[in-house]
């Protein structure tokens, strides 16, 4: 039975005109109301009818970029260098696409918004940068969202994520399991045994995976997997901050800290600092990423370096179609172990 605009705006418990103007953009709707017939949108898999089906099978000159936190490095670099690949022939403008940065500050419901809002203005590519959100329900929703955009045309690069096959998107997939476990047998290496860990939000991929890393050296070396060294939370400054205040309350004998990320390393560092402990003398400090700042840290930042810039271009020209897609669809891209004066021997 054919889907129709008033199941749509019974669905959203809105009038047809409401349903009508956020789908065509032509009138203020506010946020909530937009979600909630978006929401109706998804669940019944409503298509345009007649002419206008015709029009939605078209692509335009819009890429989507999405990200968790534009104003995170991580995320600023891969959509920067994503916009760098975007335009040149294909386009009809000029051979220029525009590109559209949606920041879903990590929320799922905002991401599947933004991609049902890409599919109805028949973007030509999107882009889904760093890690996934591992519930079952929104991966499945996601997943039908990403075939349904593929089957019409659209063009869909996964750049840090895991790879989802069956939708026909293209991945280039970062190593973090590989480059958690380099940098944990580094630290191990250098003789430290008592070493805490500040992993990301418990729901993403990257963080499972980082972490995973972490405790494959950890098993390699045959060091515990002490529970109370391992401390979640945001991927942001204040979180490395509290978690090593955590850790050092936990461990006083703590003598390494390897952080989920660049940014998290940092608050680990000041944390460290209060506490009068000398980087890395008494402590030493790993990030992730590497991002620009990180070389600047004093002292300067053993970390992973993901090459975000390589990758972010990378997607943008297989997102143009300026590069073919990686045999099978996925590509793993490797970090690097940088060595720098934030570690040491172990006291």
């Amino acid at each position: 039975m054919t889907v129709t605009l008033a199941d749509v705006a019974a669905r959203a418990q809105v009038s047809p005109a409401t349903v009508s103007r956020v789908l065509n953009g032509n009138y203020p709707v506010a946020a909530a109301t937009r979600e909630r017939v978006l929401r109706a949108v998804d669940d019944l898999d409503y298509v345009l009818n007649g002419p206008a089906s015709a029009l939605a099978a078209a692509t335009s000159d819009l890429v989507g970029i999405l990200v968790n936190d534009i104003a995170d490095p991580f995320f600023g670099i891969i959509a920067g260098a994503v916009q760098s690949e975007i335009g040149g022939p294909g386009g009809r403008a000029g051979g220029e696409r525009l590109a559209v940065v949606c920041n879903t500050g990590g929320s799922p419901e905002r991401e599947l918004t933004y991609l049902t809002l890409l599919q109805r203005q028949r973007a030509a590519a999107v882009i889904l940068t760093g890690g996934a959100v591992e519930d079952a329900e929104h991966a499945a929703a996601i997943a039908g969202k990403l075939r349904r955009l593929t089957e019409a045309g659209t063009r869909v690069v996964l750049c840090g994520r895991p790879p989802s096959p069956e939708t026909g998107a293209v991945a280039l997939a970062f190593d973090n399991r590989g480059g958690g476990k380099r940098l944990t047998a580094h630290l191990l290496g250098l003789g430290h045994r008592h070493v805490g860990y500040i992993a990301g939000p418990r729901e993403r991929t990257t963080t499972r995976h980082r972490l995973e890393g972490h405790r494959a050296a950890l098993a390699a070396h045959g060091v515990d997997d002490d529970p109370a060294l391992v401390v979640h939370g945001p991927y942001d400054r204040r979180s490395g901050y509290d978690a090593t205040s955590e850790l050092l309350r936990r461990a006083p004998d703590l003598t390494a800290v390897v952080a989920a990320n660049d940014t998290v390393a940092l608050g680990a560092c000041a944390a460290l600092r209060d506490q009068g402990l000398r980087i890395p003398a008494d402590v030493s400090v790993a990030g992730f990423d590497d991002l620009p700042f990180s070389v600047d840290a004093v002292p300067a930042l053993t970390t992973v370096r993901l090459p975000l810039h390589e990758a972010g271009a990378r997607a943008g020209r297989i997102a143009m179609g300026k590069e073919e897609a990686p045999p099978g669809g996925v590509a793993t891209v490797h970090g690097e172990l940088m060595v720098r004066g934030s570690t040491a021997g172990a006291r």
